[in-house]
Order: structure tokens, then sequence, then C-alpha cells
């Protein structure tokens, strides 16, 4: 009798994240009041265009990625539940996608950001209401290895 076995294996890493940085880089990106400490990006229903009130969290983000060029982050795209799992999922991807192209044309290196889709699996407001639904239509900058 065999024991068993996971059959989900922790991937490799994958090079997202950077722990060169010191401490006080890290204390920057939770600031309060700055827009380093903002790390989400909301979007209207059905679109993926950048709204204007966002353009210095990108900013501010894209500046903190050229100055540590060795960090690399994510950005996830997230959905609100109308629609379906492949039109979410196709959704956050040109969500996610919006965020790593004004960060690249602002000058961050296109191998500092990778993307990835959730869809509507990673809502952060369970509500079926517009204002639950506007929470979670949105793309995350998430610094995989900063420090809690």
């Amino acid at each position: 009798q065999q024991s068993e076995q996971p059959v989900v294996k922790p991937l490799p890493a994958t090079g997202v994240g950077g722990s060169q940085l010191k401490g006080d880089a890290w204390a920057q990106l939770k600031e309060p009041g700055s827009p380093l400490a903002k790390r989400s990006v909301y979007y209207d229903y059905d679109r993926y265009e950048i709204k204007e009130e966002f353009v210095p969290v990108i900013e501010a983000h894209s500046k903190f990625l050229r100055d540590h060029t060795d960090l690399k982050i994510a950005v996830q795209g997230n959905c609100d539940d109308r629609g379906s799992r492949e039109y979410n999922l196709a959704l956050g991807q040109r969500r996610a996608d919006s965020v790593k192209r004004a960060m690249v044309l602002l000058g961050v290196g296109d191998k500092q950001v990778e993307t990835v889709s959730f869809g509507a699996e990673k809502p952060v407001a369970f509500g079926q209401d517009e204002e639950s639904w506007a929470k979670n239509r949105r793309a995350d900058i998430v610094y995989p290895n900063e420090p809690q």
C-alpha cells in the first residue's frame, strides 16, 4: 500500500519578487498616504482602460521599479462574477496587461512585470450589488517577496 502523495507539487521559483531590497525600500511601499501603498487599479464594468485617477499609482510603482531594476512584480487581473468564466479570464488578462503596458511605457523593463488573470476567482467583496462588483473589477500590483 503506497502512501498518498500530493498531486500538486510546489512550482520552482519563477524569479518574481526580489529580496535584494533593503528594509527602507520595502517601507516606502507601505508609507501611509503614498501612491505606493495603493496596489489596486479599478475598472468600469466590462472595461480595461486605466482611469485617470489611477495614473499616479501606476506612475509611482513604475518609478519604484525603475529605481529597483532587480525587482520583479506580478499584476493580477480580476473581474466581478458576471460573465462566463472564459470571458472573465480574458477580461482579467486585458486588465493586467493594460497596467503592464502602461508601466513599460513609463520605462519599466518588460521582464520586471508578469501578468496573470484570475477572472472572478479572487473576489474581495462577495455581495451581488454594484458596490461589491466594483471592488472586484481590478488589477492588483503584487510584490511577491515583500516582508509582511
